[in-house]
């Protein structure tokens, strides 16, 4: 199933789009998603042990909110070998090319946080 046409805007659009892993979270926690060739993926920045990436790891679904939009969405681990993350990288980096993001952009563009990118499968609206 394909993420509805007004998310991939509204990704355009925006830095920030809300992520809760799991099912037993109450509230959304805003990170930075990019696109690459109509998949979605977002990379763990602080890469700890009980974050919504390992809430992904376990459950294996969650909720992407946007706006006022909240879909449901399952989360796959990304093989920190898949060529894919070169492409991630420079979406990071060109999405988040801002005088105050520059700096985190590099930072999540390295080779240690391919392991921690998840790309994301829509499965419906809530």
């Amino acid at each position: 199933m394909e993420f509805p046409t007004h998310f991939h805007h509204y990704l355009k659009a925006n830095t920030l789009v809300g992520i809760k892993g799991g099912k037993s979270r109450d509230t959304f926690l805003n990170i930075w998603m990019v696109e690459v060739d109509n998949r979605i993926f977002a990379r763990s920045w602080n890469k700890s042990h009980k974050s919504w990436f390992t809430e992904f790891l376990t459950s294996g679904c969650g909720q992407i909110k946007y706006g006022r939009n909240i879909i449901n969405v399952k989360g796959v681990k990304l093989d920190n070998n898949d060529p894919l993350n070169t492409l991630i990288d420079k979406e990071y980096l060109n999405k988040y090319n801002q005088k105050e993001n520059l700096k985190y952009a590099e930072g999540i563009s390295q080779p240690e946080y391919a392991d921690y990118t998840m790309e994301f499968l829509y499965d419906g609206d809530e």
